[in-house]
């Protein structure tokens, strides 16, 4: 049998960093800026969703220090609550979270390809599959899916090379972007009226700054990706923890000089309509012209695939354990002997995001993903509390302050309930997805109990 590879600690961050860069940061804060009408309010809120981002990492961290078994976040609600909490955290991941990420983070690097590739293109239809129009963008989209699947299916050692090199590629891109944009585009004027517009403060406007949280929480939501591939990585107990507060904190400190590059070089109005909301691309194209445009698309590019790779790599990892516990399809508990990765896994994931890319309607459940991920990350950093009074204090391997679990629980408690009151499109539809998985689960264990 082959010598298992293991990922070290800047192996860990990579994943951390790499999975949580996407496109998000390049495009939502036109959204946010078209919510919030104000400069200030913009920075306002990616402060606010970096604060709860650190707390739910760090949060994160001492579960992982503490419950250092295979499997990340399905064990950890598997050990805290039971197995039912597990498999609804499991089901959704698959049939939303997870698998939708990939879904759209893909599209979109097809999306930047087109712009360099016509014929790559949301119009250019091939073919009619019944009323479903099958264009080159979505063919384009699987062969990237499945290139990815296969290279991860390769072994742990392919992904993650894959996974560093692309990772420090768009990390020094970003820094490329904010030190481009302090020489060229900074300006005091443009950034003193932005941050000077007029806010009335009261209750509305801490609604709605809950609400549009959501887009700067989804640019970094997949931190917690680290937790699924625990198995894989060498004394997971101490490495996790290091890799969340490092990788998290690059990437949040990235985040922040981003959008200040925004609000200091391009005026709020230019900010909110960004053509197809790319505000990186209209930053560079204020500064260098379509040869700025045409760089912002490359580095969009690289981000999008560095981070389905890492989601890729990791998202298996929860079919799996699912599958091992035989509260999933028991095929997906299969190892490749030599590779050593869950190859099963990795190509069932690949069939379903293709079904949700042909389909045409993962960005619907995209928008269901933040509330669900909230709603599992709430119910498990809750946990901390139901497992430090089982620990005990003094037989616990790290704790975080008190303080920073509480904030988490605070504050997104409050985001799932504006959520849940403001935008019940987005709210009720994700939550029954996650409540179907409610019969299926028992309907699976009665299955497997009448097997035994």
């Amino acid at each position: 049998m082959a010598c298992r590879h293991k990922l070290n600690l800047s192996d860990s961050i990579s994943v951390v960093a790499g999975s949580m860069i996407g496109c998000g940061i390049f495009i939502v804060s036109a959204d946010i800026a078209r919510q919030v009408q104000s400069g200030l309010l913009l920075m306002l809120v990616w402060i606010i969703a970096g604060v709860v981002t650190m707390c739910g990492a760090l949060s994160f961290a001492e579960l992982s220090a503490n419950i250092s078994e295979e499997g990340g976040q399905y064990i950890y609600l598997k050990k805290i609550y039971n197995d039912t909490i597990a498999f609804l955290f499991g089901w959704t991941t698959f049939l939303v979270i997870q698998t939708g990420i990939i879904a759209a983070v893909c599209t979109a690097f097809s999306k930047f390809i087109g712009l360099l590739i016509p014929c790559i293109s949301a119009d250019n239809c091939l073919f009619y599959f019944g009323s479903l129009p099958i264009s080159t963008q979505k063919i384009f989209t699987v062969l990237v899916v499945i290139f990815l699947t296969f290279i991860n299916s390769r072994g742990l050692k392919h992904g993650v090379v894959t996974q560093n090199l692309f990772t420090v590629t768009k990390v020094v891109s970003m820094i490329g972007i904010v030190g481009l944009g302090l020489l060229f585009g900074a300006n005091l004027n443009t950034l003193h009226m932005n941050l000077s517009m007029p806010v009335h403060y009261g209750t509305d406007t801490i609604n709605l700054l809950a609400t549009a949280t959501v887009g700067a929480l989804f640019a970094s939501i997949t931190w917690n990706n680290i937790t699924f591939v625990s198995g894989d990585i060498d004394k997971p107990e101490k490495t996790i923890p290091k890799a969340l507060f490092v990788g998290t904190t690059i990437v949040l400190a990235l985040y922040f000089l981003i959008n200040s590059i925004y609000v200091s070089a391009l005026p709020l109005e230019l900010i909110q309509n960004a053509p197809e909301d790319i505000v990186a691309a209209q930053l560079m194209s204020s500064v260098f012209g379509h040869v700025g445009k045409t760089i912002a698309a490359v580095i969009i590019m690289i981000s999008a695939f560095g981070s389905a790779n890492g989601i890729i790599l990791a998202g298996a990892r929860v079919y799996y354990n699912m599958a091992k516990d035989r509260a999933f399809f028991r095929g997906l508990a299969a190892i490749d002997r030599h590779k050593r990765v869950p190859y099963n896994s990795l190509w069932v994931q690949c069939l379903w995001v293709c079904i949700l890319v042909f389909w045409g309607n993962y960005t619907q459940l995209l928008d269901y993903v933040i509330y669900t991920t909230l709603i599992f990350y709430w119910i498990t950093t809750f946990g901390i509390f139901i497992n430090r009074r089982r620990q005990g204090l003094k037989n616990m391997k790290f704790k975080v302050w008190t303080v920073v679990p509480v904030f988490y629980l605070l504050i997104t408690g409050y985001i799932i309930v504006c959520l849940t009151c403001f935008k019940p499109a987005y709210t009720l539809p994700g939550l029954l997805i996650t409540l179907v998985g409610l019969p299926v689960y028992y309907v699976w264990r009665n299955k497997n109990q009448g097997a035994n």
